[in-house]
């Protein structure tokens, strides 16, 4: 037995070194399968073909619309500027004086508003570089700044986020985007504090050092002072939309789920359950909405790459969602070894209580894949319907679930290989020495965050 669970822990290793060095998961992901799959004795070829493309093809099903919408959205609405727009009126509105605020405020609201992460560093960055140099604050805080606001409360935390960490889990627990409102905002109040406590404290020991913005850096943005901004208001009314249209097709008057007969939908499309996807249904329409409102706010402007961006966003979305499905297929491939039941033990043997074991999960396995919403996949797959029975059997809802998974998902999963992570740091001209410790903090902040949640959750339920 110790060789089957030595074979699970050396293809993650391997697969999170490769991941690592910069080597694409969708093609390593099912060669390090595979390795555990001999290792363990099992059968190569049926494992691959039935079990690794199987469960990677159900997960692009379930979640490809979402991937693109989402991709499409954050391209439009930097190609009419509305980000810029959203991201430069709150930077200058609150000043040099509260230059990490502004920063984590502007990334905070274009994230929450349904703009991908990618899009949000490279929309804020700009601004970020100039009100830092401004205020003379270090520029290695900027990634740190950046990541507490796009990574973190808006991305996971937050009820009603329309980012997939959230949408995820209403798939295998029944829910929807606004689960567990209150445990939600407690814990962004949380992450948020902690978040801008440290890096506050940063600002001012690099102040009391007599250390400044500095100088010599690479990929400085050009000065946008001289550049003309479109309406505040306008900007945000596509994210207004989206934010409004999720809520009200999930749970509002226009609810999605009496769109259609139940038992027409269990007779011609096998949806036993129409909450397993309302939610995707809710946002997918609130995204092509979105998508609407931020092309017609600025035609003339995006007509002129509209075709390129779109070809962009294509290319993101599908590049993200299968690198996604190829660790979902590697999750699903390992829980049929022999040896995932000895490390299944030892993640539910970490607590008796649903909340704080699987809070463990997810946070190893994201921690493990540098994925978020990999390793959330990758665990509720794995044990999400013997989480949902064990909370079921001590009266804990679904919604409490999905909240504590979601927010897991998003602690250790910037680790230094995480892809999210070495963008912001190539977009800022830094590099993981001089600027990840700031993200490894926030990183544990909300990893504390989580934890904290869910023990006084498991004593109070």
């Amino acid at each position: 037995m110790i060789i089957e669970v030595l074979s699970i822990v050396l293809s993650l290793g391997l697969l999170m070194f490769f991941a690592y060095r910069g080597y694409p998961v969708i093609v390593f992901a099912p060669i390090f399968t595979l390795l555990a799959v001999v290792l363990s004795g099992l059968a190569l070829l049926p494992s691959y073909t039935e079990t690794f493309m199987t469960n990677a093809a159900n997960y692009v099903k379930s979640f490809f619309p979402i991937f693109l919408l989402g991709a499409i959205f954050g391209k439009v609405m930097e190609l009419s500027g509305a980000a810029s727009s959203i991201a430069h009126s709150i930077v200058r509105a609150l000043g040099s004086n509260r230059a990490i605020l502004a920063v984590v405020l502007a990334c905070a609201i274009l994230t929450y508003g349904g703009v991908s992460l990618f899009v949000v560093a490279f929309a804020v960055y700009p601004f970020a570089s100039a009100i830092f140099r401004e205020a003379n604050i270090p520029k290695r805080l900027i990634p740190g700044t950046i990541a507490l606001g796009a990574f973190t409360f808006t991305m996971d935390a937050l009820p009603g986020t329309p980012q997939i960490q959230n949408i995820i889990p209403t798939t295998y627990f029944g829910t929807d985007a606004y689960a567990a409102p209150v445990v939600g905002i407690i814990g962004a109040i949380m992450v948020f504090a902690g978040g801008m406590l440290w890096l506050e404290r940063r600002r001012k020991q690099a102040a009391a050092a007599g250390e400044g913005y500095g100088e010599g850096h690479t990929n400085e943005p050009e000065l946008v002072q001289q550049q003309s901004y479109m309406n505040i208001w306008l900007a945000i009314l596509p994210l207004a939309i989206v934010l409004i249209g999720n809520y009200m097709f999930s749970r509002g008057i226009w609810t999605v789920e009496a769109w259609y007969d139940p038992a027409m939908l269990k007779d011609s499309f096998k949806i036993e359950k129409v909450k397993n996807v309302v939610s995707s249904w809710a946002l997918i329409i609130a995204l092509s909405l979105g998508i609407i409102a931020a092309i017609l706010i600025n035609v003339r402007q995006v007509q002129t790459k509209l075709a390129s961006g779109l070809t962009a966003a294509a290319m993101g979305a599908l590049l993200a969602i299968f690198n996604t499905a190829s660790e979902v297929g590697f999750g699903n491939v390992v829980k049929t070894l022999p040896g995932f039941k000895v490390i299944q033990g030892w993640i539910l043997g970490a607590s008796d209580h649903p909340l704080v074991s699987e809070a463990v999960a997810v946070n190893v396995l994201s921690g493990v894949t540098g994925s978020a919403s990999g390793g959330l996949s990758i665990a509720l797959e794995v044990m999400g319907k013997q989480y949902l029975e064990m909370a079921s059997a001590v009266g804990i809802s679904p919604e409490l679930l999905h909240r504590i998974a979601s927010m897991a998902s998003g602690g250790m999963d910037t680790l230094p290989h995480n892809g999210a992570v070495i963008t912001l740091l190539a977009i800022t001209g830094l590099t993981h020495r001089q600027s990840y410790k700031d993200i490894f903090a926030i990183t544990v902040v909300k990893t504390l965050a989580v934890f904290i949640l869910a023990f006084a959750v498991s004593i109070f339920v």
